[in-house]
Parts: structure tokens; C-alpha cells; sequence
């Protein structure tokens, strides 16, 4: 499994992600994979028209290196079931270049000084379809491509409505779930997920500074404890039901064997979470 992978290595994770795609479609281009890694790694760097690079430091590279090598296992797998709808060349590749820009949405363009891109956080996802659509028709993509990119990475927004997605397609429809699946346990798996909620504290409170009456002061959460304390809640009783029902249980392609082996991703965040309350009652800071 992918625990071996350092998803702080772009590398590694490419050749990873190229490793599946070659072995669901032989006969593709062996370039594909670096290039779109190439364009993902050049935005993220600042090297991609007027952005600077990535100044948020939750929703960094590795966020995005996350989700995407958990998304490409999941694809992998389920083309191994011969689940139907049939994984297409065509929709792998939109996919895997969907959620490498699925945060792009976080970055500033030269002339933003103020704070960092998580003062996006509440356009965020908006912003990458912009982004994303923007890149997209640079390199020649016809248009029906850009429509299915934009509408995987509405899959990641947190309060969206999935039926309102426009989705062009049945197979379209179960990528950009499984990107949303991925979105989500890529970074809850991460060994380090724990250690990373102030981080992602201090984005939220940010936010809010930037988006008065909007957000209330300090985010969705009254503090970085208070989001600590409400995240085994948060993986309870909003992901598992959102990645079961909302997103159709895609999230069990990640078992080995399909459909009720050992899931270790499922086990990793489970783990996080033990830990999480572990460390919790230790400080007696426990809900």
C-alpha cells in the first residue's frame, strides 16, 4: 500500500501515479503523468504565469500529493474489479488532472501582499475551477475535458449539493466522487493529520479575518482545541456518511481485496483519530 510513498517527495508520487496508469492502459502515453505533474508542480511553485507560490500551509503541494496518489489507487483498483461503468484512458487522465488543481483556488496572483491564500477558503474551489479552466484552454483542451475537470473538483466543495453538479456522463459523475473521496481520506490518513489541525486552525481563523460577516471570528471552530475536539465528530458523523452515501461507497475500491478486505486507509484514519482522543483525554481536553 501507498504508507511507504513521502507524499513530500512530488517525485515519488508521480512515478506512482504513472506506475497505475500504465498498468490499467499499456498503451498510453508515458509522458502524461509527468507532464500534468510538471504543470501541477510549476503553479504550485510559482513558476506558472503571474501566481506566487503556494503560501497556505495546510492546503500546500503535499495536500494535493495526497489526495492524488490516494485517488489513482482507488481508480486503479476498481478498473481491476471490472466495475461498470468502465474506467476510460480518457476520464483517468481528466481525473488525475483534476485533482492536482482541485486547490489551486488557494493561490495569489504577484500584487496580493496581503495575508496567505487561505484567506480563499471560502472561494477556493471556485477559484481552481477558474484555474483549472484557464489551464486547460492554454493547452488546447476541447471543451467538453474542461466541463468534466470543473465538475470534479465541485466535488470537493464541503457544503455542495452533488445533484446540482451537471455531470456530462455516469463515469464522470463516479470520478469526481472518487476525487471527493480521495480529497478527503488522502489527508485524514496522512501520519501526520494530528499534528497538522492547528495548522489548519489558523487557515479558518484567517479566513474569517478576510471574509467579516461571513465567517464568524476564528472560522468554523472558536480555536484550534475546539476543532481538535469536534474532529472525531467531524470523521464520524459528517465524513463516513458523506464518502458512504453522498459519494456512493467508492471509498471500498481502496479494499484488498475489493469489497470487504483490509482498507488502510480507513485503518490509518481510525487510527489518527484514537490517537486524536487519546491525546485529548491526556490533556484533559477530551469533548
Amino acid at each position: 500500500m501507498q504508507a511507504a510513498i513521502d507524499t513530500r517527495n512530488p517525485r515519488l508520487v508521480e512515478a506512482e501515479i504513472r506506475a497505475a496508469y500504465l498498468a490499467m492502459f499499456p498503451d498510453a502515453c508515458k509522458q502524461f503523468v509527468p507532464t500534468i505533474f510538471q504543470w501541477a508542480i510549476a503553479c504550485f511553485e510559482g513558476k506558472y504565469k503571474d501566481y506566487q507560490p503556494i503560501d497556505a500551509h495546510y492546503h500546500d503541494l503535499e495536500h494535493t500529493l495526497q489526495g492524488a496518489l490516494c485517488m489513482s489507487q482507488l481508480l486503479w483498483n476498481r478498473h481491476d474489479t471490472n466495475a461498470e461503468p468502465r474506467l476510460t484512458r480518457r476520464i483517468f487522465e481528466l481525473g488525475m488532472l483534476a485533482i492536482l488543481t482541485h486547490d489551486t483556488g488557494y493561490l495569489k496572483k504577484h500584487g496580493d501582499t496581503e495575508g496567505t491564500g487561505a484567506k480563499y477558503t471560502l472561494t477556493h474551489v471556485d477559484r481552481s475551477i477558474q484555474f483549472a479552466g484557464e489551464l486547460m484552454v492554454a493547452h488546447d483542451y476541447p471543451v467538453e475535458d474542461i466541463l468534466a475537470v470543473q465538475n470534479m473538483i465541485r466535488c470537493t466543495g464541503v457544503n455542495v449539493k452533488l445533484d446540482s453538479i451537471q455531470f456530462q456522463d455516469d463515469l464522470e459523475r463516479i470520478v469526481g466522487f472518487s476525487l471527493g473521496t480521495a480529497d478527503l481520506l488522502g489527508q485524514m490518513a496522512a501520519s501526520d493529520y494530528v499534528d497538522k489541525l492547528p495548522i489548519l486552525y489558523s487557515e479558518f481563523a484567517e479566513a474569517a479575518r478576510y471574509n467579516e460577516g461571513k465567517m464568524k471570528a476564528g472560522g468554523f471552530f472558536a480555536s484550534a482545541d475546539d476543532l481538535m475536539q469536534k474532529t472525531p465528530m467531524f470523521w464520524e458523523k459528517y465524513v463516513r456518511q458523506k464518502i458512504d452515501r453522498e459519494f456512493l461507497g467508492v471509498f471500498r475500491f481502496l479494499s484488498v481485496p475489493y469489497p470487504d478486505g483490509r482498507n488502510t486507509y480507513m485503518e490509518r484514519i481510525d487510527a489518527n483519530i484514537a490517537r486524536l482522543r487519546h491525546q485529548l483525554a491526556r490533556s484533559g481536553k477530551a469533548a
